[in-house]
């Protein structure tokens, strides 16, 4: 796990990497399956493909509907800027030119024919839910972004830690 940045405008970024004992065709497919996303993870309510698509490709689109304590709830149009399979998935929220955040997983395939897979997460450049708690209490935007970004790295411990337990056969699909 690593991440860095200390405030908004260094666009601060967190990622965690498991490796997963199955191949990365079937880590794939796991991981571009946005439908499964919020039933391994605590804020992520539900997400669904926008405009007839129904899998991931460049440009295609999808809402996710989010609810944190200290945020409430709210909904985000991502946009995939990045689907190569079986090696990266990724997606740009609200904005893919000026992004609130920008998403990716990375799979790596091992000689074994297992994947190291990693979930990366960048804030920024463009404003999110906690460019307003920012504008509240500039003098404490350190400590804001230090405590998100450790949330983040929790949460995206936790999906990965799920998405391996599925793609291992010991989790529920």
């Amino acid at each position: 796990m690593e991440w860095t940045g200390a405030r908004y405008a260094d666009t601060p970024t967190v990622a965690v990497r498991r490796g997963i004992g199955a191949s990365p065709e079937r880590v794939w497919e796991l991981v571009t399956d946005i439908a499964l996303m919020p039933r391994l993870s605590d804020e992520l309510q539900s997400v669904q493909w926008l405009g007839g698509t129904t899998a991931p490709a460049v440009g295609a689109r999808f809402v996710g509907r989010s609810r944190h304590d200290a945020f409430g709830e709210w909904e985000t149009t991502s946009y995939v800027v990045e689907c190569t399979a079986p090696r990266v998935f990724a997606w740009a929220v609200s904005d893919p030119e000026r992004p609130s955040a920008v998403w990716r997983f990375t799979l790596e395939a091992r000689d074994d024919g297992t994947t190291d897979l990693t979930q990366w997460m960048r804030l920024g450049p463009g404003r999110s839910g906690l460019s307003f708690a920012i504008d509240r209490m500039p003098e404490k935007e350190q400590k804001i972004v230090f405590v998100r970004m450790r949330e983040f790295e929790r949460n995206i411990g936790a999906t990965l830690d799920a998405l391996k337990a599925i793609a291992e056969g010991a989790g529920e699909r």
